[in-house]
């Protein structure tokens, strides 16, 4: 979903960095704020091109201070990723300039080039969407770099899980039980680290749901070296809370049937499942409030958190 803004809201010292980026005789026309992002803005610019057509490229900027801290290892990370990605099988934007310290534009920065499709978080056609999400993961656990990126970093720990209010108590308190355990072992594998509708785009031809396909991969600035059940447990919590639990109990094993392997004990992928169910927790309102802007406006804070109660519950009733 995007939303026209006039260019001068451009900030003047990111929209004179841009510019230096583009191609002689080029300059931006417009630009449409991109929703459904959480922790950056991101807007769509226009550019006109000296022949008089149009191409279009994204810029990411970390405008929030409670961010900021993080921004420029983050978009490091992610303009070493595209770098990384560029000629492989895995369909991601390519990289254009990378200013993380805000040396030149008024807040870290990353401008790159637009992908086709659009992002789909609409329950009509997550039947077939499943499976695509499913083999796009495989996809990019088969990618072998040739630098490792970091180690995966935990999103949580026993301590900072927020119960929702009214959950199952005994339930959240055998989750939290689980991971205070030692990580179990595991292949290591290249992570994107939020795989999950958000950052998958589609092009859906209508009749909606039919036929779709997708287009490529956003946000990469997580990337990381770890366990593919942790990829998959967060795009299973993602299915969980967007479509119901059901879904992202479904999730695994179209993860399996499209080729990809999971920890064997059901002990070990419990934790991965319950560690990144776990690490939602406390970030639900933010989360409901972006996927309400993104055209879901059913999807309170309240709603998602009971989905993601029942969703752990699920998850702890299996294993008893």
């Amino acid at each position: 979903m995007t939303n026209h803004i006039d260019v001068a809201d451009v900030r003047p010292l990111t929209l004179a960095w841009v510019s230096r980026h583009l191609g002689v005789g080029e300059r931006v026309v417009r630009a449409d704020a991109l929703q459904g992002g959480i922790t950056a803005e991101v807007r769509k610019l226009t550019i006109g091109t000296r022949d008089g057509g149009t191409r279009d490229l994204v810029l990411r900027s970390f405008v929030d201070p409670f961010y900021g801290e993080h921004a420029g290892d983050w978009l490091s990370r992610e303009a070493g990723a595209l770098r990384l990605l560029a000629g492989t099988g895995v369909s991601a934007p390519g990289l254009v300039a990378v200013d993380p310290a805000a040396a030149h534009c008024e807040y870290p920065s990353l401008l790159m080039t637009h992908l086709a499709g659009r992002t789909v978080l609409d329950d009509e056609g997550v039947e077939a969407r499943v499976p695509l999400l499913a083999r796009q993961l495989v996809a990019i656990h088969a990618l072998r770099p040739a630098e490792r990126p970091r180690d995966y970093v935990a999103l949580t720990t026993a301590d900072t899980v927020v119960v929702p209010t009214g959950a199952d108590a005994a339930a959240w308190a055998a989750a939290i039980d689980v991971i205070r355990r030692p990580a179990p072992p595991y292949a290591g594998r290249f992570l994107h680290r939020d795989f999950q509708p958000g950052n998958v785009l589609f092009e859906v031809p209508p009749p909606e749901g039919t036929g779709a396909r997708i287009t490529g991969v956003v946000d990469w600035a997580a990337t990381s070296w770890g366990p593919a059940d942790l990829d998959v447990a967060h795009c299973s919590v993602n299915l969980a809370l967007l479509h119901g639990p059901a879904w992202g109990l479904r999730f695994p094993a179209a993860y399996e049937e499209a080729g990809g392997v999971l920890a064997t004990a059901a002990g070990e992928r419990l934790y991965w499942q319950v560690r990144d169910g776990l690490a939602s927790s406390e970030e639900v309102q933010s989360v409901a409030q972006a996927w309400r802007e993104a055209g879901r406006p059913e999807l309170t804070t309240r709603v998602v958190e009971e989905r993601l109660d029942a969703y752990v519950t699920a998850l702890m009733e299996a294993l008893s």
